[in-house]
This record gives C-alpha cells, structure tokens and sequence, in this order.
C-alpha cells in the first residue's frame, strides 16, 4: 500500500469520526435538553449570574436565531446564545451558556491560548480560503512552489484548529468548576454536564485530526513529487 493511500483511508476514517461527533453533540444535547436542572436556571439566567460574578456586568447576552449556534465575540463583548439555550431551564442549556462564559472569562484573564487565536485569526481568515485554489493550481500545473505555498498556507489553518483545543477544554473546564462550586448544578448533574461539554469537545478534537492528516497527505505528496 502507498504512502498516499494509506493517508487517504486515515482521513476517511478522520471524517467518519467527524460525522460521529456531530452526530453525538446533537444527541447528546438533545438527551439532555430534556431534563431540567435542579435550580431551574435558563441558559440566560446562569449566564447573566456567571459574567456578573466574575466582574463582567459590562459584557451582553443576546438571543440568536439557529441550533448550536452559540459563541462568545470577543469583539463586540457579547455572549450570544441559540433559542434552545436561552430560554431553557435545562443541562444542556445551562451548561452550554456557562461554556461561552467561560470564553469571556478567558478574555479577561487574558488567557495565553485565546489571545494566540485572535492574533493568527486574521491571517487564517485569508491563508484558508485561497489554500484549497493554489494547492489544486500546483497540482494541475506541475508547480512545485504553488503547491508548496498552497500547503503552507493551509498549515496555518491546521495551527489555528490546534490552538483552538486548548481554549474550547479550558473554557469547559472553568465553567464546570463555577458551576458546582456556585451552586448552578448540583454534585450529581455534574456528570451530566460533563457529557454535554466533551460531546461538544470531541468535534473539535475530531476536526483537528482530519485537518492534520489532510496536512500530512499533502507534505508526503510534496516531497515525493519532488524526488
């Protein structure tokens, strides 16, 4: 078996865990989206009492419209949560609203991670979309330099997924740990925040390593055109 094939049966399977972990967070959320929390917090109420206790008044939530479409902007410094985790009083909406809270809690402590994402963001947001053209381009004409440049402009997007674990673990881990110790869940739902958070973990771990493989292919097929 080549190289090239083998790599190729690795980001299938990379992509068949992908597909599994989106699968899982929607499961796994709408499992727990069933069941209240012992406090009966919304996802907005927990939210609004994490940023206020962590000295964020100045932060806003807002309503967005979509399923898990969740986020902190750090620009804007707004937490915006999904209908589903708003206005529920359920694990999955507390903890989900908590995890964004935590990104802004990383925000204010300037965490080393968070702030290496925002840098390189920029320059990933032009690298990832030209990538995929200079790659097929180097390939279609015989280019060693297009390709070779294709490939390291996608490395920057595989850098910035990397960075991307570390913050999305962290966040997960400082809103577990405010919600117990705080009183948002009790010691017994934690376990079932824990499910919700890494669910939602695993498609980043999940994405990570079918970009690195892509990336790996693409080396491997570089340096051996090459000789």
């Amino acid at each position: 078996m080549s190289i090239n094939a083998f790599f190729w049966i690795l980001i299938i399977l990379a992509f068949g865990l992908t597909i599994w972990a989106q699968f899982r967070v929607k499961g796994t959320f709408k499992k727990y989206s069933q069941v209240p929390n012992a406090r009966g917090l919304t996802g907005y109420e927990a939210a609004r009492h994490m940023l206020d206790s962590n000295g964020l008044q100045d932060v806003r939530i807002e309503v967005v419209r979509g399923s898990l479409s969740d986020h902190y902007d750090p620009i804007h410094r707004v937490v915006r949560l999904s209908e589903d985790v708003y206005y529920q009083n359920s694990i999955s909406a507390v903890s989900v609203a908590c995890h964004e809270i935590g990104h802004a809690i990383q925000h204010k402590t300037h965490y080393p991670m968070l702030a290496l994402r925002h840098r390189i963001f920029p320059v990933v947001n032009f690298t990832s979309g030209i990538a995929p053209f200079l790659i097929i381009a180097g390939a279609i004409f015989s280019s060693f330099s297009l390709l070779g440049l294709g490939i390291i402009f996608f490395s920057a997007a595989v850098v910035f997924q990397l960075v991307t674990l570390p913050v999305e673990f962290n966040a997960s881990n400082r809103a577990r740990d405010i919600m117990v110790a705080e009183g948002y869940v009790t010691n017994e739902e934690e376990r079932s925040v824990g499910k919700v958070l890494n669910a939602a973990a695993l498609t980043y771990v999940a994405t990570a390593l079918l970009s690195v493989l892509e990336l790996l292919r693409l080396v491997f097929m570089f340096a051996g055109n090459r000789d």
